[in-house]
């Protein structure tokens, strides 16, 4: 969900989610819904695969139309809006970079402009550079991981809660780059 950098085994990051492997498993075949977000806006930063690809589905089944942020992976973002109109539901796709502070203060007038509310913020984009040693850290990857990891949770966050009433709600994930 950032600008695509090369890390030090110079995979370009985000990566796809057709060339993970083992490929993430994003429902369970026996997950049955309840309605229990019938009616219910979403908007998923990183949304296009793995664990924000889970939460958009997971969501969709409970009867959540969702919005979704990435930033180049097409194919991934085409296959999740897919899926997600399988249960039923509407899927915004919203292309960008979350490094870009106007474009976070974009995404939640964008969904209110397409959906008229949002209620739920899922903030989840995030990448990582990982090395074993933290000497091996450079300042250039570091600077990324905090604009991707930390910023723009912060800033969708700002304008999401200018808006939200009384029982929405923002989810943060966080992945092992956090500890």
């Amino acid at each position: 969900m950032c600008a695509k950098v090369k890390s030090g085994n110079d995979k370009s990051q985000p990566g796809l989610e057709s060339e993970m492997n083992p490929s993430p498993k994003y429902i369970s075949e026996n997950y049955k819904g309840s309605s229990k977000l019938t009616g219910k806006i979403a908007l998923i930063t990183g949304g296009d695969s793995g664990i924000g690809r889970s939460v958009a589905v997971h969501f969709a089944k409970e009867g959540a139309d969702v919005g979704i942020v990435y930033f180049d992976e097409n194919e991934d973002a085409k296959k999740t809006k897919a899926l997600v109109e399988a249960e039923g539901q509407e899927c915004l796709l919203i292309k960008g970079d979350l490094k870009n502070e106007s474009f976070c203060k974009s995404l939640v007038s964008k969904m209110v402009a397409h959906f008229g509310t949002l209620n739920i913020l899922v903030n989840n984009a995030a990448m990582q550079f990982p090395e074993k040693d933290v000497t091996d850290i450079t300042t250039q990857h570091l600077k990324t991981t905090f604009e991707t990891n930390i910023y723009p949770y912060i800033l969708v966050s700002q304008q999401a809660v200018a808006i939200f009433k009384k029982g929405d709600c923002i989810i943060n994930t966080a992945s092992v780059t956090a500890y």
